[in-house]
């Protein structure tokens, strides 16, 4: 049977991997819940229907049945795991045009942890990035609402606004001791995921900074581009930098992979039966003609990001430096519900790099470890705890692995993963687990 499928890997409301499903199937998973369910379901369930009355004749004010309902439907959803959860018509439609790589907002890539926003990681060329938010930071207030008690939604829309609009973030930083204010303009947020330069005139550079629509095409064209200006006789290799890279679209990172693989699997999904295995290979050759890559990693480089991190890792194609990545190593299938209803993201599988390793909970090691100097004035701030910090996540299948080191430098000068990749290219030997200086900042 024909399936229409979208797989995404990560949002402005969150990080994840999800598989649209709709038509006869949605239809399928349905009846098959329904099957499912047994007698104490059905009590359960009258138990439901007499709570909701109850509610509705005696609480102090009119309730809306329709808010009692989504509210009903979001904490079963929510108490799963981390990554399932129900979004109403409006967040639907926020989703689908983030993929589309333009929406209105801040710049951010968000997650929720014990109640508050959580900075995964600002946008490149975002007014986010641009009024110093930083991965890590806990958003506390967004205007004069508190962001306790809100759902990961209702805070991401409340941050979204009309463009030329304010709003004002109170925000925790470890390390300082007063909340931090900050107010920030809205504009239309353009992902530009790809960008791109030459090095000394034998390296290419590839940042890419998220996984939407615009991704594959824009990465065909910096590669076109290096090796129009480095002739392919004094190209060392390239460099591509997956740091902070919250995810994206799965069909992207299976062409991003493609872009660097000749042939081979990039990644399987397997859901509770072995019949729900699927996989994805490489497709459309090797672009850069074989050149020697090193790919970036760090604690803020999650799912799609992992996925072509991983791939290029273990079919040898790649050399991965930097420090271990987030962990999101579930699938989020989500189910359309009709009509004005939303749909429902729900975890169905893990995802397995071709040689069979979950990132789930773990992340992906880097060959050769390299950990940034922080700056005093960020010493104190809080890393980036990854997947096996989440609550409610799902187990690793061996010991858990929590965050590590998210800072990026922005002076590439003072960058020492991306010196260390120009070095290996270049034939100079890079040691692994390089520590910083006595006086640099305790890991972040």
């Amino acid at each position: 049977m024909r399936k229409n499928a979208l797989f995404f890997l990560g949002a402005a409301s969150g990080i994840c991997l999800t598989l649209l499903v709709t038509g006869p199937q949605g239809a399928q998973w349905v009846a098959a819940a329904k099957a499912a369910a047994g007698a104490d379901t059905y009590s359960q369930l009258n138990l439901f229907g007499e709570v909701f009355e109850r509610i509705k004749s005696d609480y102090v004010e009119k309730p809306e049945d329709n808010k009692l309902i989504e509210g009903a439907i979001d904490g079963m959803v929510t108490s799963l795991d981390p990554h399932s959860r129900y979004m109403n018509d409006k967040a639907w439609r926020d989703m689908q045009e983030t993929t589309q790589g333009e929406f209105g907002g801040l710049g951010i890539e968000v997650t929720m942890e014990d109640g508050l926003i959580k900075v995964v990681a600002p946008m490149d060329d975002t007014p986010a990035k641009k009024a110093g938010i930083l991965s890590g930071d806990l958003v506390t207030q967004i205007d004069d609402d508190v962001v306790q008690g809100l759902s990961l939604e209702q805070a991401v829309n409340k941050m979204k606004g009309p463009v030329d609009t304010k709003t004002r973030l109170k925000i925790i930083r470890k390390g300082v001791d007063n909340p931090i204010d900050v107010t920030i303009v809205r504009e239309i947020i353009r992902v530009r995921p790809i960008s791109y330069h030459t090095d000394g005139g034998d390296i290419g550079y590839i940042r890419i900074s998220s996984f939407n629509e615009q991704t594959t095409d824009g990465l065909k064209k910096a590669i076109a581009d290096i090796a129009k200006e480095i002739p392919q006789d004094k190209l060392a290799g390239y460099v591509v930098d997956l740091r902070n890279n919250p995810g994206g679209l799965l069909d992207q990172a299976v062409s991003v992979s493609s872009a660097f693989m000749a042939r081979g699997e990039v990644v399987s999904t397997r859901g509770r039966t072995p019949e729900e295995t699927q996989r994805f290979t490489a497709r459309g050759g090797d672009l850069t003609k074989g050149k020697p890559l090193v790919v970036l990693i760090n604690g803020g480089s999650a799912s799609a990001s992992e996925i072509v991190a991983g791939a290029l890792h273990d079919h040898k194609r790649a050399t991965l430096i930097g420090t271990r990545s987030f962990g999101k190593g579930s699938v989020q299938t989500i189910i359309p519900l009709g009509t004005g209803n939303g749909a429902l993201a729900l975890t169905t599988a893990r995802y397995f790099t071709p040689s069979g390793h979950s990132i789930q909970a773990l992340g992906v090691k880097p060959d050769i470890e390299v950990l940034q100097e922080v700056p005093d004035e960020l010493k104190g701030r809080p890393e980036l705890k990854g997947e096996a910090s989440m609550r409610g996540h799902l187990s690793a299948e061996g010991a858990e692995q929590t965050g590590s080191q998210s800072y990026v430098p922005p002076d590439e000068k003072n960058d020492k993963a991306l010196s260390a990749a120009y070095n290996l290219l270049r034939g100079v030997t890079v040691n692994a687990d390089v520590r910083p200086s006595p006086k640099a900042a305790v890991p972040n």
